[in-house]
């Protein structure tokens, strides 16, 4: 296929920026050399940042970055800058922190305005094309007219993004109290939708990493009101639109405020760190829709976001095409009351019911989301059946459905492959093999971590980031080496293979060399050895992914205790207390802080089994949830120090220890538990 237009973004791999590459604007990809070249030419640059999924990315890109006009006013002015911020989430990181300053919101498409050496002075997200026209030749026109303002308005703004991510030497003391933990977590409380889960808002985004904590907060505290509503918001996503009912996984986040109509993007992460999060939920409390909601996802991951290597790709796109050949969001996996009617005949009526095509589930236009909200033995004593006849009706319905919707024009898929993401599947994998006991589950984390210690771990030390067509690029991030370490520790506790564990210490060592900061205590976004604009990142606030500080605080105080002689808990316990007050202050966007301080503040076990028998007797610790412990096993003696000396011929011995201080051994499980429950 001919295009008329061809830009600088041609040679680049990401999906996003390549689908850029034969707009008339003259886009290049974030390099140092653009940036000289602006300087040169003595241009203002216009960043554009965004991804592969992201709808209103792609409503701008037709109204703007495809038409002639813009494009003429975009190539005379400025030196346009394409950025897929999941290839550079550093240069994202500080463009967004720019954009929230200047206007107090966020989002994507994000727009940046900057002088020719990244320093940012105006900045939007989605822009009608007039608007954008106007706004850019204002922007040009002062920076010829009158630059010192706007010099000075760039120096001043640039000044407020460094200050912003400083962390100031405020340690606490102390380790967060009980008492005190109880009252962030009531004033927190205030703000959760008891009904239906989630917060009192819309738009409802899933929140993995706060339902993780509070999961873990509820069982340790015995928080009935939090094991409650943890529970509700699990059960109403498992209900909601936002999990596609006929063909598994989520999407991104809601639009309303009953998880019905959701932003049909969906993303790797999401489905990742929601797997682990069913998984432990459902070991839990054994609820069966939780264990049904992993293995629906789980098999959407394997089926449409898995490549033949074992690696995980990143998204497939909210828009897809109509019946009419024009991009539509949710096109792919919304219905018409009358071409369900025919397709599932005289199952109808039954289906009807259950995913509500009435008043309910309606969305726009006569089309319907699938939603539910009753649980089965309620709509099955409704229409005089059993529970299994129900099970297996919906099966049928939901495998015609999905037979007919693959005829339709499939969402785009972003098929590069982050390796963050997919430490966070790697993780998901674990968990399900950990709780739901399916060997594929175990299976498909080993040939994940395969792929992942082939492609994304350097020879001489070091990550890179992003991986497509045979091919990886762009050095690692802290989020990379935080996820990945997650990953194998979980790995390593269903399989007890150390080589995973070992791997994991090394990234760690690593990671404390590259990217620790001893000044803040915390770890740099980028390597030490890397260069920046304008800052040198420390992310630390949670979102729907945790942050990578956090996320590293937790993986060092697990590695202490399988690794009793390091110095890992030192460090883990210095960005515990650095992050004191913002916790206090934020608890919803610093769970995965708050969890790390439940395994610093209640007793933390670690499990060690040792024997002939020692797989049988480990996995029985995996189906309960015991947050608060690290379980590690081999047949003889092994390398790692919980283990060593402790093999006894001809017995399997369980061996209950808290931070290398064990117990007298036991053989059965039963009385190894009612160690954890004395202790505890």
């Amino acid at each position: 296929m001919s295009h008329r237009y061809t830009n600088g973004l041609i040679d680049e791999s990401s999906p996003y920026l390549l689908q850029h590459a034969h707009n008339p604007v003259d886009w290049f990809a974030w390099r140092p050399e653009v940036l000289e070249k602006a300087r040169q030419e003595n241009k203002l640059l216009l960043i554009s940042i965004g991804y592969a999924a992201c709808h209103w990315c792609h409503v701008m890109e037709r109204e703007c970055f495809e038409d002639e006009e813009v494009a003429q006013t975009m190539n005379f002015h400025f030196v346009n800058i394409k950025v897929d911020r999941e290839e550079r989430p550093d240069v994202d990181h500080i463009y967004m922190d720019a954009l929230q300053m200047m206007t107090g919101q966020g989002g994507w498409p994000l727009n940046i305005v900057a002088l020719p050496d990244g320093r940012p002075f105006w900045g939007a997200t989605y822009v009608k094309k007039e608007q954008w026209i106007r706004a850019l030749e204002q922007l040009a026109r002062l920076y010829r007219e009158d630059p010192d303002k706007i010099e000075e308005y760039a120096t001043d703004l640039a000044k407020g993004i460094r200050q912003i991510n400083l962390v100031t030497d405020e340690a606490a003391p102390g380790i967060m109290s009980g008492e005190e933990l109880k009252t962030v977590i009531k004033d927190w409380y205030r703000r959760f939708d008891t009904k239906k889960g989630g917060y009192n808002r819309a738009p409802k985004f899933m929140m993995p990493g706060n339902l993780d904590f509070l999961l873990h907060y509820a069982r340790v505290s015995q928080d009935k009101n939090i094991d409650d509503y943890v529970n509700t918001t699990l059960t109403s996503m498992a209900y909601g639109g936002i999990f596609d009912h006929i063909g598994g996984g989520f999407a991104r986040y809601s639009v309303d405020t009953r998880w019905h109509v959701p932003h049909f993007e969906k993303m790797l992460y999401d489905n990742a760190l929601l797997t682990s999060v069913y998984a432990k939920a459902y070991g839990q409390g054994g609820n069966k829709l939780y264990a049904d909601v992993v293995r629906r996802t789980i098999s959407f991951l394997e089926s449409e976001l898995m490549s033949e290597e074992g690696g995980f790709y990143s998204s497939l796109d909210a828009d897809s095409l109509d019946d009419e050949g024009k991009l539509e969001e949710g096109a792919y996996y919304v219905w018409k009351q009358d071409e369900l009617k025919i397709i599932l005949e005289e199952d109808y009526p039954l289906f009807e019911d259950y995913y509500n095509i009435n008043s309910y589930g309606h969305w726009e236009h006569g089309n319907y989301v699938l939603i539910r909200d009753a649980a089965d033995a309620e709509i099955a004593q409704k229409h005089r059946i059993s529970e299994s006849d129900l099970r297996e009706t919906l099966v049928r319905c939901r495998g015609l459905l999905s037979g007919e919707r693959i005829k339709r024009s499939r969402p785009r898929l972003d098929d590069k492959i982050l390796c963050s993401w997919n430490g966070l599947m790697l993780k998901g994998l674990t968990d399900a093999y950990r709780f739901l006991g399916d060997e594929k589950y175990l299976d498909l984390a080993r040939q994940n971590a395969i792929f992942i210690k082939q492609n994304f771990i350097r020879e001489k030390g070091g990550l890179f980031h992003t991986h497509k067509d045979g091919k990886s690029s762009i050095s690692g991030y802290l989020e990379d080496y935080a996820s990945l370490i997650d990953g194998f520790m979980g790995l390593y506790e269903v399989s007890y293979e150390e080589k995973w564990l070992l791997l994991a210490k090394e990234l760690a060592e690593e990671c404390l060399r590259d990217y620790y900061d001893n000044d803040s205590g915390l770890f740099f976004f980028s390597s030490k050895n890397e260069d920046f604009t304008i800052r040198r990142t420390l992310e630390t606030a949670d979102n729907v992914i945790p942050a990578s500080n956090s996320m590293m605080c937790n993986n060092l105080f697990k590695l202490s205790r399988f690794f009793v002689e390091s110095n890992f808990d030192k460090t883990a316990m210095r960005m515990t207390l650095q992050m004191h007050k913002r916790i206090i202050e934020h608890p919803e966007s610093h769970a995965n802080w708050l969890q790390g301080i439940l395994f610093q503040s209640y007793p933390f076990y670690e499990i060690a089994v040792i024997g002939d028998e020692f797989s049988n007797k480990a996995k029985t610790f995996h189906n309960k949830y015991l947050p608060n412990s690290i379980l590690t096993a081999a047949k003889e003696d092994g390398t790692i120090e919980l283990l060593k000396n402790r093999y006894k011929q001809g017995s399997t011995l369980i061996y209950i220890c808290e931070n290398g201080s064990c117990k007298l051994p036991v053989e059965s499980v039963e009385k190894a538990m009612q160690q954890l429950t004395v202790a505890k």
